[in-house]
C-alpha cells in the first residue's frame, strides 16, 4: 500500500498519528481515512439529518455530498464537502469543519459520532 498522494490528506495523517495512539476514536478516523479514495465513505446531507441529533457533532472520514435536505443544526466534519453540501448546512445553522479543526477544537473527539 503506497498511501495518499494528496497532500492535504498526507498532513492529516500525520497529526492523526499520535492521538491515535492515545485514542480508539482517532484510531478509527486515522483506519477510515488510510483507505483507498475510492474506498472511502461518501455520506448525504439527508443521511446526516436522519441519524444525528440537534446540535451533534457528526465526523464524515470522507466527502459529504449534497442529496437530501438538512433540517437540523448539526455541526459537520469532513475531509471534503461538495459545494452545494455545504449550502445545505449552513443553511440549517450548522457548521462545516475539517477533520484537522475538528482535531484541534475537540482533542479528545468527545460527543462526535463518526457516520458513514
Amino acid at each position: 500500500m503506497r498511501g495518499s498522494t494528496n497532500y492535504q490528506m498526507q498532513v492529516l495523517l500525520n497529526e492523526l498519528e499520535p492521538k491515535a495512539i492515545e485514542s480508539l476514536f482517532w484510531k478509527r478516523v486515522l483506519k477510515d481515512l488510510k483507505k483507498p479514495s475510492r474506498q472511502r465513505r461518501t455520506v448525504n446531507v439527508y443521511k446526516i439529518d436522519k441519524y444525528a441529533r440537534e446540535g451533534e457533532i457528526i465526523l464524515v472520514p470522507g466527502k459529504v455530498l449534497s442529496l437530501g435536505e438538512m433540517s437540523k443544526k448539526v455541526d459537520v466534519a469532513a475531509f471534503n464537502f461538495s459545494g452545494e453540501a455545504k449550502k445545505k448546512i449552513e443553511k440549517a445553522n450548522g457548521k462545516i469543519m475539517t477533520i484537522r479543526e475538528l482535531l484541534q477544537q475537540n482533542p479528545e473527539g468527545k460527543k462526535v459520532r463518526i457516520l458513514g
